[in-house]
C-alpha cells in the first residue's frame, strides 16, 4: 500500500528572519513512518522544519510553509491509498511577506489570513478507494469538536489528542470514525501509538 504522512510544523514568513510556527517536534509523523515502513509500505513523507533522519526506504519531501505542504500534498496524495495528516499546519499566515528584516517599529501590527486546510482539500478530491486520517488537538476533553472537524473535512478516522502531546514522547488518544464509532487508547509512547494508528487505517482500506 503506498502511504503518504506529513510531519512537523510549518512556517509562515513575516520577513527573512521571523515566522509564525508552532512547537511541534514532528515525532508522531516519525513513528507513523517506521511503523508504515515496518508493516511493508511504501511511504512518503512530506516534511515542515524538522531536525530528525527519516528510516531508510521512505521517501522524504522537505517543505516550510502551508502553501508549500498544500502543493506537495496535491501532487503527491493521487498516486496515494491513504494519507495521514500528522503535520501541525499553522492555521495563519502574515498577508505579506517581507523582503527586509522589519525594524521593531515596522512590525507592531501583522495582518494574518488564513492558510490552506490541506486534509480539508484532501477529502474533496480522494476516490472511493482512498482513506484520509486527520488530527485533531484541542483541549483535554472536548471530543466533540474533533467530530465536528472529522465530518466538515470528509475524514475517515481522526484521532484526538490533548494538548499535551505536543513536543511529548508518548500519547493518549482517542480515535474516532463517522459512524460514530470510538477508540480510546491508554498514554503510550508515540512510536506504539503509530503502529496502532497505522494498523486501523490499512485495515478501512482492505
Amino acid at each position: 500500500m503506498n502511504i503518504l504522512i506529513t510531519a512537523g510544523p510549518t512556517r509562515e514568513a513575516i520577513d527573512p528572519v521571523r515566522y509564525i510556527g508552532n512547537r511541534s517536534s514532528g515525532r508522531m509523523g516519525a513513528a507513523l513512518v517506521a511503523a508504515g515502513l515496518s508493516r511493508g509500505h511504501r511511504v512518503t513523507a512530506i516534511l515542515g522544519p524538522v531536525e530528525f533522519h527519516l528510516p531508510d526506504g521512505a521517501m522524504r519531501i522537505d517543505v516550510e510553509s502551508a502553501r508549500e505542504m498544500y502543493d506537495a500534498v496535491m501532487t503527491e496524495f493521487p498516486t496515494n491509498d491513504l494519507l495521514i495528516m500528522a503535520a501541525a499546519v499553522a492555521d495563519y499566515r502574515p498577508k505579506v511577506s517581507h523582503a527586509h528584516k522589519l525594524d521593531r517599529t515596522e512590525g507592531r501590527t501583522i495582518e494574518l489570513e488564513p492558510t490552506e486546510d490541506i486534509v480539508a482539500a484532501a477529502g474533496k478530491i480522494k476516490r472511493p478507494n482512498q482513506c484520509t486520517v486527520g488530527f485533531s488537538l484541542e483541549a483535554s476533553g472536548d471530543l466533540d469538536r474533533a467530530r465536528r472537524k472529522m465530518i466538515q473535512k470528509n475524514l475517515d478516522l481522526m484521532v484526538y489528542n490533548p494538548l499535551e502531546t505536543m513536543n511529548s514522547i508518548s500519547v493518549e488518544a482517542t480515535l474516532l470514525w463517522p459512524d460514530g464509532r470510538s477508540e480510546r487508547l491508554a498514554r503510550q509512547a508515540k512510536e506504539g501509538f503509530a503502529r496502532i494508528l497505522i494498523e486501523r487505517a490499512v485495515a478501512m482500506i482492505k
